[in-house]
């Protein structure tokens, strides 16, 4: 007579079982984040400024996701690595890469401008990778970390509403606000030196945000 199979289920049905509906809203920040670059991308080849105007509303819903995730997660008491991994990883897309996106379409696109931006979005890939590993220890056994070391990388959407101004005051592209600066062999408009100081932020070790 044959015997039930006792082989082990796969993979990808333990990771299943294994989201929760905070990561529902987690991917939905994520979603928010994919949605936005792609919008500036379609900006950059259309000049549509519904679409900047969308990528750009797309980075507060991306907030409103990553607050309501945090806050479920508490709630049901559905904490998990998993979890943790899933947020880091949308925060990078919505609030790193998804900005920067926006600075390059907006006319933030010189040579100076992309080193600027790259590491701006390096800088958030280190705060969170930090976060992360000293999250345990932050919280002092509690469930929920007392502080910040350095600005969180949400923040970022600061500079995704300073963009959204300037669109709306037709100030991108050669318009873009301080105009831009040759030095040497490339182009650096002045505007991206906000970028320089969110990631510097980031990643300060002296900066302590209590956590709300």
């Amino acid at each position: 007579m044959a015997t039930p199979s006792t082989s082990p289920r796969p993979r990808h049905f333990s990771m299943i079982r294994g989201f929760h509906l905070a990561d529902v809203f987690t991917l939905g920040n994520a979603a928010c984040g994919v949605g936005g670059v792609l919008l500036a991308m379609a900006f950059m080849r259309s000049q549509s400024l519904a679409q900047f105007y969308w990528a750009a509303a797309l980075a507060p819903a991306a907030f409103i996701f990553d607050v309501f995730d945090g806050r479920i997660a508490r709630w049901r008491q559905t904490h998990s690595a998993l979890g943790r991994e899933l947020d880091s990883l949308a925060d990078v897309i919505s609030f790193g890469v998804m900005p920067a996106a926006l600075a390059f379409a907006a006319g933030l696109d010189g040579g100076w401008d992309c080193v600027v931006l790259a590491y701006f979005v390096c800088c958030g890939v280190s705060r969170l990778a930090r976060y992360n590993v000293t999250a345990e220890s932050l919280s002092e056994g509690g469930d929920k970390v007392k502080y910040f070391e350095g600005t969180p990388i949400p923040t970022s959407v600061v500079l995704v509403g300073v963009l959204a101004l300037a669109a709306w005051q037709q100030r991108l592209g050669d318009a873009i606000w301080g105009g831009a600066w040759q030095l040497g062999p490339w182009l650096l408009h002045p505007l991206v030196l906000l970028f320089a100081l969110s990631g510097t932020l980031m990643v300060s070790k002296t900066l302590r945000i209590p956590k709300l």
